[in-house]
């Protein structure tokens, strides 16, 4: 006859055994599925890397472009520069300016500054440049301007 102790202890190894292995299922099973998560995350990752590194090859290429086209030529012309009158009237209004003070900054005289805005004229590149450096400008920068223009 089998010693009871023994059988006991047999018994009870056996099922932790299957309790365990259950349990090491359940982990291996989870286990599996974050691997499965953690390397769709990486390829996500990689692929949105890819996706700055690209927006910001883009992003460097166009204001590379934009510096270019507002700077003068050779000739002295500034190219890619866009003019509208009322573009122009609107900047001067928002600013608070008379023709004649928009005029000083952008270096010519106050009837120019009228005839363009009439769409009568048209600014030559070198004034296009001038005014387009105006059109970022707030109410204090342009008031620095005039100020240090007038007193010189």
């Amino acid at each position: 006859m089998p010693n009871i102790a023994q059988m006991l202890k047999a018994e009870i190894s056996r099922i932790a055994r299957k309790e365990s292995r259950t349990e090491v299922e359940t982990l291996k099973r989870s286990a599996t599925a974050s691997r499965g998560e953690i390397a769709a995350l990486k390829r996500q990752v990689r692929e949105l890397e890819r996706l700055v590194k690209a927006l910001m090859k883009a992003q460097k290429r166009t204001l590379t472009q934009t510096v270019k086209a507002a700077q003068p030529s050779e000739d002295g012309a500034a190219t890619g520069l866009r003019f509208s009158s009322k573009g122009l009237a609107n900047n001067r209004r928002r600013l608070g300016l008379s023709a004649a003070d928009f005029a000083l900054l952008v270096g010519t005289t106050g009837q120019s500054i009228y005839a363009w805005e009439s769409g009568k004229a048209h600014p030559s590149a070198k004034y296009l440049a001038a005014i387009a450096a105006l059109r970022g400008l707030g109410k204090r920068e342009i008031a620095a301007r005039l100020l240090e223009l007038r007193s010189t």
